[in-house]
């Protein structure tokens, strides 16, 4: 039950982050080279794969230029 609730948490943060990337026509490559993170690791962010580090999603706000609450709404 718990796992479940994980991945959906993981999914709503990744799902998040592609609009908020696409709103600003921003492409992955260009978010992860200033977040200074691997563009397949922002991938496997945006699919909610595995899990990853507040560093990295501050450092994908920082990107964006949105405050990191924005990656957990819905």
């Amino acid at each position: 039950m718990e796992d479940n609730r994980y991945e959906t948490a993981l999914k709503i943060i990744g799902n998040n982050i592609r609009t908020i990337r696409n709103s600003k026509g921003l492409s992955m490559e260009a978010v992860a080279n200033e977040a200074n993170i691997e563009y397949r690791q922002l991938g496997r962010i945006e699919r909610g794969e595995g899990n990853t580090t507040v560093a990295s999603l501050l450092k994908i706000a920082d990107a964006l230029k949105v405050d990191v609450n924005k990656f957990f709404q819905g």
